[in-house]
């Protein structure tokens, strides 16, 4: 073997000497990084967390002041009901009274429309178990089978969403000689 040159030892020393500054520089500037990676990630979940809080407490106090316009609206109609009570108590006039609440009734449906609230009527249209719940099926000699031939109890839509069914009697077509004979 060959012995290195003195020249070429006091090079690699000297490169080696070179690099361990390079290296621990290096290492501080990871570490400070690292550091700097942590303390945002540490904030982001702290955001993170305060958003989650924030979004509980405004979905919180949305349910519960979520009524409100329509309860400012139905206020005037439990007014005037009040007001149809108190004048039916002092005067024997049954159809002013009658005519008195068929207003408070229009009132109060005009403001739950304006609230999204939707009549289900279907007298005389066919049949809908979507919209329509069928509590009896009647023969009949004027209406076809699954037609709507008495509604029972309306149904409401509430924007859009079905909020109760309609309860109706269904037409079962004309009498059959085989049913009238049973």
């Amino acid at each position: 073997m060959t012995e290195p040159k003195p020249t070429e030892t006091t090079e690699n020393t000297a490169a080696a000497a070179a690099a361990a500054p390079k290296l621990e520089e290096q290492l501080a500037a990871a570490k400070q990084e690292a550091a700097a990676n942590y303390d945002r990630f540490m904030r982001a979940v702290a955001e993170l967390e305060n958003f989650r809080r924030r979004t509980l407490r405004d979905k919180d106090e949305l349910r519960q002041f979520a009524a409100t316009t329509i309860m400012q609206d139905l206020v005037a109609v439990l007014d005037n009901l009040s007001l149809g009570i108190a004048a039916a108590k002092q005067q024997g006039d049954v159809k002013g009274v009658v005519d008195g609440m068929a207003l408070v009734l229009e009132q109060f449906k005009d403001t739950l429309t304006r609230h999204g609230l939707k009549e289900i009527n279907p007298a005389g249209q066919d049949f809908d178990p979507h919209q329509h719940e069928c509590i009896a099926h009647q023969p009949s000699e004027r209406e076809p089978a699954e037609k709507v031939t008495q509604v029972v109890r309306l149904g409401y839509h509430l924007n859009g969403r079905l909020l109760r069914p309609a309860s109706v009697i269904v037409s079962s077509g004309p009498v059959q000689p085989a049913e009238a004979k049973a």
